[in-house]
């Protein structure tokens, strides 16, 4: 069989990897498209940067897409430019799914919880879904592109921001440090010590002659140590005491100390920062100017006819040559059933698995392969940026390990303007689900009073209100994104990935880009390019 698979696959002319592929997926269809890409070391959900190259068309077919968010709208929007007739089905009242921006109007009632209506000033606004584009998400970058919505720089690393561990070992506890004088001290001493140790021959084994000088003269000059002894005894970029300005005294300013060595072992909070950022985690990312929403908004102007909204999905059933999908309009109350061609579901297997299906045992018990992790956020509007006007902070995270608070993240937008709404709080896990159980003006407290530590005087005097959610209590949802386990990655994964009749699932559920836009973007690129393969048949 073997034998017979690769003559129909490579034939007698020579193949490109593209063509390779596609006959793969014709012959052997997902299973060994799969064992191909993975023996190329090619991961299926690897970084895209635009949406696959498909040809012929779609004219006559029908794909009825469930959820009109990122992963959905993308799909609808890629499948409309080849004559597909598209049908999205939403069951809020507008498109995006967890790419929402909360600013004056927005309305959220959690899930046993009480109707929030936000009520920030013009302007202000918080992104309480995705909040952040990395460089190197290029399907992303491609959408803001290609509908031209402004973008913005995202300070995701300041040094110029604070830490403060209120329950680190050691007399650093509670302390509010500049992140930059940690990172400074920990460096030159670490440096320090490898320097004198490979100026005392200790480590002649292991290195030569000649590269001795040059890591010497690199360990100098990362640790700012000094060239006489080789000694860190601090420098300016930790800080001043005074800072230098005109005049005499004190012109040149006066230095800072730098903290004991020994403190900052023991406090641990070297852990803070790593070598480098990581690749998805990077010191400068992006953001739309206005809100992440500006993102979806610009997906619902080119697909916003083919999305029935306020439209919940009660079935859906398989069947040989068609789908049928009962839904239930939420105003009227009144159900009716739709079929298509195809179906392509987005919505997140928290939420499906509690959808009538006509799975089989084996694809239903998949779904239960992945959790969803509880998730919140809080926006705080300030009357007054006093990060920026006290503190000399602009954007950047204020890290923390108060219990529930993990960030405090400030804007990085509107530079000096009169007010500002930072995010109060991004709790995950058991932190996000005992927060979560607390009223909103318990949340507000709680927020708050944990601020107040950090920026005392200035916090609680600032705050004027404030917007939240626990994406693991939101109806749609039921928790902020899919976290994978290595089995369910192993077991689970490539059996939704596969689809089940003519269904197919996508979203960042179905990536190994979970919780970001990315992900569901090149799930649904992936996807389509599958059904079209199958209707093009």
């Amino acid at each position: 069989m073997s034998n017979q698979i690769n003559s129909a696959i490579y034939g007698s002319a020579p193949t490109t990897r593209r063509d390779f592929l596609a006959k793969a997926m014709a012959v052997g269809g997902s299973g060994l498209l799969l064992a191909s890409m993975k023996a190329w070391g090619m991961d299926i959900a690897s970084t895209q940067s635009a949406p696959p190259l498909l040809s012929g068309s779609g004219k006559g077919k029908t794909v009825l897409i469930l959820g009109a968010g990122i992963g959905g709208m993308t799909a609808a929007y890629e499948l409309s430019k080849l004559g597909y007739t598209c049908k999205v089905i939403e069951a809020r009242k507008f498109a995006g799914g967890r790419c929402q921006t909360a600013r004056t109007g927005t309305v959220l009632e959690e899930l046993g919880g009480e109707k929030q209506v936000c009520n920030f000033d013009k302007g202000q606004y918080i992104n309480f879904g995705p909040w952040r584009i990395p460089f190197n998400h290029r399907s992303t970058l491609h959408y803001t592109s290609e509908f031209e919505v402004p973008l913005e720089l995202f300070n995701n690393d300041n040094d110029a921001s604070y830490v403060y561990h209120e329950n680190a070992p050691g007399p650093l506890a509670g302390k509010r440090l500049r992140q930059y004088e940690v990172k400074a001290d920990m460096r030159g001493y670490v440096d320090e010590l490898l320097a004198k140790t490979l100026k005392s021959g200790m480590m002649d084994q292991q290195v030569t002659t000649k590269d001795k000088a040059l890591l010497l003269d690199y360990l100098s000059n990362e640790g700012y140590l000094s060239k006489k002894d080789l000694s860190y005894r601090g420098t300016n970029g930790r800080g001043y005491k005074v800072n230098p300005g005109a005049g005499m005294t004190p012109g040149a300013g006066v230095a800072s100390d730098p903290l004991a060595f020994g403190d900052l072992l023991q406090s641990k909070l070297g852990h803070i920062y790593h070598s480098v950022h990581e690749f998805i985690q990077q010191a400068t990312m992006l953001q739309p100017i206005g809100g992440m929403d500006q993102i979806a908004k610009a997906f619902e102007k080119r697909v916003g006819k083919t999305i029935r909204y306020n439209t919940e999905v009660m079935s859906l059933r398989n069947l040989a040559d068609k789908v049928e999908v009962q839904v239930k309009d939420l105003a009227s109350g009144k159900a009716s059933v739709i079929t298509a061609d195809f179906c392509l579901c987005t919505i997140p297997l928290s939420v499906l698995r509690h959808v009538d299906t006509d799975f089989s045992e084996k694809f239903k018990t998949a779904i239960q392969g992945a959790a969803y992790a509880p998730v919140g956020k809080i926006g705080l509007q300030m009357k007054r940026r006093f990060w920026e006007q006290d503190d000399g902070i602009y954007g950047g995270h204020v890290l923390t390990d108060i219990k529930g608070i993990n960030l405090i993240s400030l804007p990085s937008s509107n530079w000096q303007g009169k007010k500002g709404t930072l995010l109060g709080y991004y709790n995950f896990e058991a932190a996000a689900a005992e927060v979560s159980a607390l009223s909103q003006l318990e949340r507000v407290e709680f927020a708050l009073s944990a601020g107040e530590k950090i920026f005392p005087g200035q916090y609680r005097s600032s705050f004027e209100t404030a917007f939240s959610v626990a994406w693991h209590r939101v109806k749609y949802n039921l928790g902020g994104w899919a976290h994978w386990s290595d089995e369910g990655r192993a077991n689970a994964y490539p059996v939704l990935f596969e689809g089940e009749g003519r269904t197919l699932l996508a979203g960042e559920h179905m990536s190994h880009l979970t919780g970001w836009q990315a992900g569901a973007i090149e799930s649904a690129w992936q996807q389509i390019a599958r059904i079209h393969q199958r209707l093009s048949a």
